[in-house]
């Protein structure tokens, strides 16, 4: 699933990009511009999407080994979310818009309504209807629904900035390939950390159905930690654009080491929380009576509350390389991470076992930092040498 849906988180949040440039160098037009742009291109990234990931649903599973107790279930929930991926991109792309000018609280709070949609949803599908793991896919997607429209009519009636002319409506090819090069290499950033996730989720498989019980409960339970690092990490991307548009480089550095000063305390503080109740929050997903199975998970819940502080550099750093436009070099800087969890999957995990899938993802966060970090340093004194007394052209 995340390898679909990050490729479509990270392609709207790449168009998001310039955008926030524009907006932050005060040129309306062409923010509009690559605005009703971005719309065309999430049209067409959306068709293709659907079309493309529904139809590879059983050879995706086949490829990962998925045991055949389990395999029913995991294709109807992926085929489900795939025919959602419209909606996904639409919410998407509104909230990169909303975010680059300026106001990131609306999309949250959309967020908070998608959620508590889907929890309702849930419920309702799969207890009072029966519907099992399809009846939660439906549930995420008409959350997902409701939650892109509010936010589109939102946007539209918020905004006054947001009246297109009748050139401004135009499809420009121009600005189809620069977001196409600043959102592209975005989603496969997050394709590339997918990736890497599916070649340990089928070293996993191989373990056998207690050990995918385990891992995918405490992926669960890891993801829940870690949506705070990616809204820090959004704010870096989304202020280091707009500075970037102002020629502000200091301001830039100074957003960047804010959010991954707040990033590092709330690390540490999360990472306390999953060391000693890991488990205990596990139970949202896991009966108590799985002993065995919420064992394994706090075993992994261990090694990622130890190291989780990490993230707070690899997010924000990375996110920021993104938001400045280097989404190409971002990408690259991935494959460390990439590499670990490939390296661990075929060399280390069937020679350990489970204790190799929980040192596996501290150790690829510490690969990914160790290239991340000097990338931007590069990066932000390149950027300051190339526009200091110049200007940002429309399209490039």
């Amino acid at each position: 699933t995340f390898l679909i849906i990050g490729f479509c988180m990270g392609t709207c949040s790449g168009m998001g990009v310039p955008v926030a440039q524009f907006f932050g160098a005060k040129d309306y037009s062409a923010m509009r511009k690559y605005i009703m742009n971005a719309a065309y291109l999430g049209i067409f990234i959306a068709a293709v999407l659907t079309v493309v990931t529904c139809l590879l649903c059983g050879p995706i599973l086949t490829l990962m080994q998925t045991p055949a107790d389990i395999y029913q279930g995991a294709y109807d929930y992926l085929f489900i979310i795939f025919l959602g991926i419209p909606f996904t991109i639409l919410y998407n792309i509104v909230s990169a818009i909303i975010r680059a000018m300026g106001d990131s609280k609306t999309p949250f709070y959309f967020l908070v309504l998608s959620t508590v949609l889907n929890v309702v949803l849930d419920l309702a599908f799969i207890i009072i209807f029966q519907m099992g793991v399809a009846g939660a896919a439906w549930a995420t997607i008409l959350a997902q629904a409701i939650s892109g429209i509010l936010c589109f009519i939102y946007m539209k009636r918020k905004f006054d900035i947001l009246t297109f002319t009748k050139q401004e409506r135009k499809l420009q090819m121009s600005y189809i390939r620069r977001l196409t090069v600043m959102s592209v290499p975005m989603g496969l950033q997050f394709s590339i950390t997918a990736i890497g996730s599916i070649m340990l989720q089928s070293a996993v498989n191989v373990l056998g159905s207690v050990y995918v019980s385990a891992y995918t409960t405490a992926v669960k339970v890891n993801q829940l930690a870690m949506c705070p690092f990616d809204a820090f990490a959004t704010a870096a991307s989304t202020f280091g654009s707009q500075n970037l548009g102002a020629k502000q480089f200091k301001r830039i550095r100074q957003g960047l080491f804010c959010s991954v000063f707040i990033a590092v305390i709330y690390g540490v503080a999360i990472g306390i929380v999953l060391v000693l109740a890991g488990s205990k929050i596990a139970l949202l997903f896991v009966d108590a009576s799985e002993t065995v199975v919420l064992g394994y998970i706090q075993q992994m819940l261990n090694f990622s509350g130890i190291f989780f502080w990490l993230l707070a550099f690899l997010n924000c750093f990375r996110l920021t390389i993104q938001g400045l436009g280097y989404s190409v070099i971002a990408m690259f800087a991935g494959c460390s991470e990439l590499a670990a969890r490939g390296i661990m999957s075929v060399a280390v995990i069937p020679a350990l076992g489970f204790a190799g899938v929980c040192i596996t993802n501290p150790l690829a966060w510490l690969a990914a930092n160790c290239v991340v970090i000097p990338v931007f340093f590069a990066v932000i004194r390149g950027l300051e040498r190339k526009y200091t007394g110049g200007t940002i052209s429309r399209t490039q």
